[in-house]
């Protein structure tokens, strides 16, 4: 069986980023995947679950009321290695065309304040594992990353 794309990315030279993962057709229509890549995978400790699924209810919340991505926004979520997240476009971009959403969404994280969206026992199977203050420096960590990008930050390394 062939590896998908994903495993053929050398993960001992990725940094953290803005990468598009992939790119697929149905009809007239592309979704753009991004890898949004928050710690050197192999070398950074992991983050944890209950600030991951504090980013993913935020940035989720935040993608799907944006006033330009809102109905193009068709999933945020974590990945399994915890080391990012996934977010698909409908739309052809490219890394460099959304390197300005991906800062606004994790100022929001990183500014948010209150009781986290979706967070209650009728709206979440798993409501009570969150964590608002790991969110918001995990958040405040990636943008140095994202307002410092360059070519290593935006592109898959070879």
């Amino acid at each position: 069986m062939e590896k998908i794309t994903s495993f053929t990315i050398n993960h001992l030279k990725l940094l953290p980023g803005v990468y598009v993962s992939r790119k697929d057709s149905f009809g007239d229509a592309v979704i753009t995947t991004f890898d949004l890549r928050m710690t050197a995978p192999n070398r950074e400790p992991v983050m944890n679950t209950a600030e991951m699924h504090t980013i993913e209810h935020l940035g989720a919340t935040f993608l799907r009321n944006h006033k330009d991505f809102g109905d193009r926004t068709v999933y945020f979520g974590p990945m399994g290695c915890r080391t990012g997240f996934y977010m698909l476009l409908a739309g052809d971009y490219d890394s460099e065309d959304i390197l300005p959403l991906v800062i606004e969404m994790f100022e929001f994280i990183r500014d948010f304040d209150g009781d986290v969206p979706g967070a209650a026992p009728r709206d979440c199977g798993n409501y009570l594992d969150q964590n608002l203050s790991m969110a918001h420096y995990l958040a405040k960590r990636y943008l140095k990353v994202l307002k410092d990008a360059t070519e290593e930050n935006l592109h898959y390394p070879e």
